[in-house]
């Protein structure tokens, strides 16, 4: 079964932060902190786009840089909320 919730993050990333001249290749792994693709202004929108999409409440100290670096990961953080 496809992961819908990667697939989900993953276009919502690429729809909000990666400019149409970008000539970026974006998978699940891709870096989107240390690569500049997501900024920290960048991150608080998708963490409420997370928050409400998912329906899951993530803690601050939680959705640290290192925790939005992929999709993967977002998706990991994601997950150990979900009830």
């Amino acid at each position: 079964m496809a992961d819908e919730m990667k697939d989900m993050i993953l276009e919502y990333v690429v729809e909000e932060y990666v400019d149409e001249d970008d000539d970026i290749e974006m998978d699940f792994d891709t870096p989107l902190i240390s690569s500049g693709i997501v900024d920290s202004f960048s991150m608080v929108s998708l963490k409420v786009f997370l928050e409400k999409k998912c329906h899951v409440s993530l803690p601050d100290k939680e959705a640290t840089p290192e925790a939005f670096d992929t999709v993967n990961k977002i998706c990991e953080l994601v997950r150990r909320f979900q009830a």
